[in-house]
């Protein structure tokens, strides 16, 4: 049983994750790791450069794959189902699993279609409900109002702090179960990064956000549980207040104190 940062009861487990290990043709980038991902609340990863974060969170939804000579052992269960498992439909599973990246790359036509995207494609909606689901989606990542106006404009000539928020909207209108999230303000200015992390705690309390971050101030702002890695190694995991207060292992105090990493 785990609570989130508002004193609210975190749900029952959504992932497992159990003695995953992923190699890099002889670089062994994650060893044994086993930990849970709750079903709401924000969970965040931290470590330094090189520990393994963003190898842990792509293999949540299987996009290790695509990387030449990856190794992956172990199991990662989506609500009791091993996605590694050969019946288990990749697209499937990256559509309940939603990804957003370090920098924008809103796709080659107008902030509308981008949104609409998903939905046509994975949802199939009607043609004549689509303008509602776009605008929804937009209200979601905080951008409807700053291009209402000009939703038929090519989504190219939106800043990078609308880019990456509208490459939100894109993600969320597929309505995925997960979010995942690969250092989602690193490229953006301070306040395009303050209006993502808004719309990520708005989004916890309705689905399972996971975020890795760099920055242990964003971590201690955002998160309701944190998981620690260092050298490929889980160290530590719990819930933040007692991770970022009470780290039980040397190595977290040192890194949380700037000692190490």
């Amino acid at each position: 049983m785990s609570f989130d940062s508002e004193g609210l009861l975190m749900d029952e487990p959504k992932i497992q994750i159990q003695n995953l290990n992923v190699w890099y043709g002889s670089h062994h980038a994650l060893k044994d790791v086993t930990t849970d991902i709750y079903s709401r609340g924000i969970t965040v990863i931290i470590g330094p450069s090189g520990c393994g974060k963003s190898t842990l969170l792509k293999s949540l939804n299987r996009l290790l794959e695509e990387t030449e000579r990856v190794r992956i052992t172990g199991r990662v269960t989506l609500d009791g189902c091993d996605i590694y498992d050969q019946a288990v439909d990749v697209t499937e599973v990256r559509t309940r699993i939603g990804l957003l990246a370090p920098k924008p790359f809103p796709l080659p036509m107008s902030i509308f279609d981008n949104v609409a995207y998903g939905p046509r494609i994975h949802r199939h909606i009607h043609r004549h409900t689509i303008d509602g689901v776009v605008e929804r989606y937009l209200h979601e990542a905080g951008l409807w109002d700053e291009v209402r106006d000009r939703i038929r404009s090519p989504a190219s000539r939106l800043s990078t702090g609308q880019q990456q928020r509208l490459c939100l909207a894109r993600a969320l209108a597929a309505e995925p179960e997960i979010h995942l999230c690969d250092e989602p303000t690193s490229a953006l200015d301070p306040i395009s990064a303050q209006r993502i992390e808004q719309q990520l705690t708005h989004l916890k309390r309705r689905m399972t956000v996971v975020i890795v971050t760099h920055m242990l101030r964003q971590a201690r702002r955002l998160a309701d549980y944190v998981l620690f890695l260092w050298m490929g190694e889980l160290v530590e995991s719990g819930p933040a207040a007692q991770i970022f207060k009470e780290p039980r292992d040397e190595r977290t105090k040192a890194y949380l104190a700037g000692d190490i990493g």
